[in-house]
């Protein structure tokens, strides 16, 4: 083998390495949750590491997707239940502007706190599929323990979840 062909074969390993080391790395159960800061729909700055010391459910959805808003009054139920457990639920809007998440809040009464990511930058931080409804549970140390594909069916489903952490 000449010299170039064992030159060009060590600097694309070299590059291939140096890809790899830089890229960052996904949030996998037993992590600690990879923080991220977003707005309200209001325009204030909301960061998951405000929430730390608190168990924390991040729900990631949109107005247009049926079963995101079908689990809304079971996410509400959780949230009236568990907040004197300091629970914290950030429902994290992936396509909606804030005039219509505005609307949705006010014609259901949601009362947790909702983020807008149109850019649906959260999710990739965290690899996730592009479904929605995903949610994920973080513990008090803010280490994910958990992540649920698709909708819960009532409250009893996301109890049980938040009772094993």
């Amino acid at each position: 083998m000449k010299w170039k062909t064992v030159v060009l074969i060590l600097g694309i390993l070299s590059i291939a390495l140096l890809a790899a080391s830089c890229a960052p790395a996904c949030p996998e159960i037993g992590d600690e949750a990879a923080d991220f800061t977003l707005k309200t729909p209001g325009g204030q700055e909301a960061s998951l590491s405000d929430y730390k010391g608190k168990l924390v459910m991040v729900n990631f959805w949109s107005t247009r997707c049926g079963p995101c808003v079908m689990e809304m009054p079971h996410l509400q139920d959780v949230y009236n239940e568990w907040t004197s457990r300091e629970l914290a639920i950030l429902a994290v809007n992936v396509s909606d502007s804030s005039a219509t998440i505005k609307d949705f809040v006010a014609a259901t009464g949601v009362t947790f706190d909702i983020l807008l990511d149109p850019q649906g930058s959260v999710p990739q931080q965290y690899c996730l599929q592009p479904v929605i409804p995903i949610t994920l549970f973080i513990d008090r140390e803010g280490i994910l323990r958990k992540s649920q594909i698709g909708a819960f069916r009532g409250p009893e489903e996301i109890n049980s979840i938040l009772e094993g952490l």
